[in-house]
């Protein structure tokens, strides 16, 4: 597979080992050949994926392998290996990776590698558990070619902080679009704003776009509330974020005031998703915002079916689902964010999503 970052890639190999071996190196090395499938959104913009948790993973354990001069003086198997503690802090420093979890250096990032190469034996990631020690594998770093002998720890690194300026380059072209945008007429940001509610586009991005369309459509929401039909009081409702944008976080994204009703940013159809997330609130009713096109009945009938294959009792399944409070889909955020342009215009809209978006992306 090629895409338009793949040149970039070769280029650094050339750069670090000549033309002549960088294609054989990008052909016959399984990391390079990861790096490659996961880069490929690098040119497609801030709307793509960027995939840095498992790209990270990787490169604080190649980080601390060449650092400590293992690339050179070949001691790596007798290294204690890194903590931690440590490669989790160091992955929080990196350029949007402040709110990365633990997931991948513990598992996921071996287990995509392996989905991708099943009948390769190695992983990226060896770990002792019971000390809480990691090391990066070296059988994936070094290649023998024609008897000479390759690491690639150091172009890995190139390869990775390339990938990073590039994704953080698109991030700042997208705020310098919301913001130029933001000064003209509503007939081109509208059209802007409709092609980041897209399948494709990054799980920070849906869900910043989203709280923006939500919060300013319930705003024009009225309700009277009070302890007694004598003394009532009149709200509008109230949309809040709990915290970053962190589609990995396990925890509620928005919390609307004074209903108390909790919203869930997801682009999955998994049911196990789904009722972990009630479960973490003691079956308290969500609402979900999905980053899907199928109808609401569709999506309904896939989670509760999916459902059925696992949970043989009729009565756990239908406590599960009555949780689902509502289901909020990409029809329906553009059906809302037209009722918002129609009552109030595009413009806080838009102010929303460049402020959100300049926290998200440590713009501030």
């Amino acid at each position: 597979m090629e895409h338009s970052f793949t040149a970039t890639i070769k280029s650094v190999l050339a750069e670090f080992f000549g033309e002549a071996r960088a294609e054989r190196l990008f052909e016959e090395s399984y990391l390079i050949q990861y790096l490659n499938i996961k880069m490929k959104s690098a040119d497609r913009g801030s709307k793509a994926r960027s995939s840095f948790a498992n790209l990270y993973a990787l490169y604080v354990l190649i980080e601390d392998y060449v650092k400590g001069g293992f690339y050179q003086n070949g001691l790596y198997k007798s290294y204690e290996g890194a903590s931690f503690s440590t490669l989790f802090a160091r992955q929080r420093q990196l350029p949007f990776g402040d709110k990365l979890q633990n997931h991948a250096l513990n598992n996921r990032l071996n287990a995509e590698f392996e989905k991708y190469f099943p009948l390769v034996q190695a992983v990226p990631i060896i770990r002792d558990l019971e000390k809480s020690k990691y090391w990066v594998n070296e059988n994936l770093l070094i290649l023998n070619q024609s008897n000479e002998r390759t690491n690639l720890a150091q172009a890995v690194l190139r390869i990775i902080d390339e990938y990073i300026q590039s994704k953080s380059n698109a991030i700042e072209v997208f705020i310098a679009k919301c913001e130029e945008l933001r000064q003209v007429n509503a007939s081109e940001s509208v059209p802007f704003i409709r092609s980041l509610l897209a399948a494709n586009t990054d799980a920070r991005l849906f869900e910043i776009v989203s709280y923006a369309i939500l919060k300013n459509y319930y705003q024009n929401e009225v309700i009277y509330w009070g302890y007694s039909l004598d003394d009532l009081h009149k709200d509008f409702l109230k949309l809040y974020k709990t915290g970053r944008t962190n589609a990995n976080d396990g925890g509620i994204d928005f919390v609307m005031k004074p209903l108390g009703r909790f919203f869930q940013v997801t682009e999955t159809l998994d049911f196990k998703k789904y009722f972990l997330d009630i479960d973490k609130v003691q079956r308290y009713p969500i609402t979900f915002v999905i980053k899907s096109n199928e109808s609401l009945e569709t999506m309904r009938n896939v989670i509760e079916q999916n459902a059925r294959k696992t949970f043989a009792i009729e009565s756990v399944i239908q406590d599960y689902m009555s949780c689902l409070e509502e289901l909020i889909n990409i029809p329906i955020l553009l059906e809302r964010l037209e009722s918002v342009i129609n009552y109030k215009g595009i413009n806080d809209i838009m102010e929303e999503i460049i402020l959100q978006s300049k926290v998200e992306f440590n713009q501030y």
